[in-house]
């Protein structure tokens, strides 16, 4: 199952044309988990009775059932997705898990760093989905920052400074992205650099939130008037 770019059903090498109440239970199923019918109910089809709803469910589990036999698993008052369904989301989720663990390394063009806020399900307006497409913006986040501080390491700084500015693209407000750029300046022994990047990151807050910079990125203000600073070394992010 693909739900990064769009759904896609595919079995045994066979695109499925899937009905769109079908298509809704079962990528809510493959983004949550095993779901009891009336939460799932209410939250397909938000607008209606709880009995309007509880029918329009047993309607799309029918047709998953036509669509493909055994996709579903039916519990006492719950529904989950059958264990050997593949989903893409799944997949990144745990290559993101893994990564951040220090369990695996990733390249910049992997396609789990290619996501971006919107990419899930892009044509569906479904209220329920806002938390999901949250929680895969900022786990890319984290991921890239990681990364950052993984190649920054490894005194590969070109890179590292690649993946610290797409979090920074992603999101101009998060400091922790500013950090890795200002760090990674710093590891290189670019302190103009880094007074640029920090000033950067301090009028780009205050502009916008009217905040001055956090204290775990003031520390950072210190490495300007040291020349042996960080040279060579990244120190790590204390604030998480």
């Amino acid at each position: 199952m693909t739900l990064l770019g769009g759904f896609r059903l595919t079995v045994d090498g066979e695109d499925l044309t899937v009905p769109a109440s079908t298509q809704r239970i079962i990528s809510l199923l493959a983004l949550r988990g095993r779901c009891g019918r009336s939460r799932l109910a209410g939250s397909l089809w938000p607008e209606t009775t709880e009995l309007r709803a509880l029918a329009s469910l047993r309607t799309a589990i029918w047709r998953a059932n036509q669509t493909a036999p055994g996709l579903l698993v039916s519990g006492h008052d719950s529904l989950d997705l059958a264990p050997d369904v593949e989903v893409d989301v799944a997949r990144l989720v745990r290559t993101a898990h893994d990564v951040m663990d220090g369990r695996a390394s990733l390249l910049l063009d992997a396609p789990g760093l290619q996501y971006v806020e919107g990419d899930l399900l892009p044509d569906w307006n479904d209220e329920w989905l806002v938390i999901d497409r949250e929680r895969l913006r900022q786990l890319r986040l984290h991921v890239l920052e990681t990364l950052a501080s993984q190649l920054a390491t490894q005194g590969m700084y070109g890179m590292a400074m690649e993946a610290a500015l797409a979090a920074l693209r992603a999101d101009a407000l998060r400091e922790s992205a500013h950090r890795a750029v200002i760090r990674i300046h710093l590891a290189e022994g670019n302190r103009a650099e880094a007074r640029h990047a920090y000033d950067e990151c301090c009028e780009v807050l205050t502009r916008e939130t009217g905040l001055g910079p956090s204290a775990e990125t003031l520390r950072l203000s210190v490495n300007w008037s040291d020349p042996r600073a960080t040279r060579g070394r990244v120190a790590p992010d204390r604030s998480s």
